[in-house]
């Protein structure tokens, strides 16, 4: 098979397209949709978002020491498209996307009432890389929708129709091609 190289870039998609959102003493909230986040570690439970210093949302989180991850479904895809090309400099992005701030377990940083899971975090450290500045923190919380939550109480993540970001394009989740261990689970 023939490859083609290119110059050294991030190419590792599929990502989770998240909304981040924060805010500071003076009541200031914003949201940042953010392609570059991840898990880090499982115990404690941590996780880190990479932010370019010019951005809005930067100064606020690095001061606040706090922000919450928002997962996007399809019905905010077009909430965290706008998100992510507006800054919050000029406009209040919770208005005009009619989206609801709420408050939860942090002082500051506000969730998004209508993203089926809220991931609450604090900075632990702050990783100058190059481009972005990396933001390592440690889950505080995590709230979920109950719509969600089935006649058994487990919580249907995969029902809630959540999107992805890859190579400049949003994808809803589609078809289930297995399950954890199942190249390797016993046949009955």
């Amino acid at each position: 098979m023939e490859k083609e190289f290119w110059k050294p870039g991030n190419m590792l998609y599929p990502l989770p397209a998240v909304m981040v959102s924060c805010g500071d003493e003076h009541h200031t909230q914003n949201i940042i949709t953010i392609a570059w986040a991840g898990t880090v570690c499982s115990s404690p439970a941590m996780v880190s978002i990479s932010i370019r210093k010019e951005r809005y949302s930067y100064d606020i989180i690095k001061n606040s020491g706090e922000f919450v991850i928002n997962l996007v479904t399809k019905d905010l895809v077009r909430a965290a498209d706008y998100c992510g090309v507006r800054s919050g400099r000029d406009i209040d992005k919770f208005k005009e996307m009619n989206l609801t701030p709420l408050k939860g377990n942090l002082s500051l940083a506000p969730m998004i009432g209508e993203s089926p899971v809220c991931i609450e975090c604090m900075v632990k450290d702050v990783i100058e890389l190059g481009s972005h500045d990396m933001f390592l923190a440690e889950v505080v919380s995590v709230a979920v929708d109950k719509k969600y939550m089935d006649e058994t109480g487990r919580f249907q993540l995969n029902q809630s129709g959540l999107i992805v970001y890859s190579h400049g394009n949003y994808f809803g989740l589609g078809e289930l091609m297995g399950k954890f261990g199942y190249s390797v689970r016993k046949k009955k």
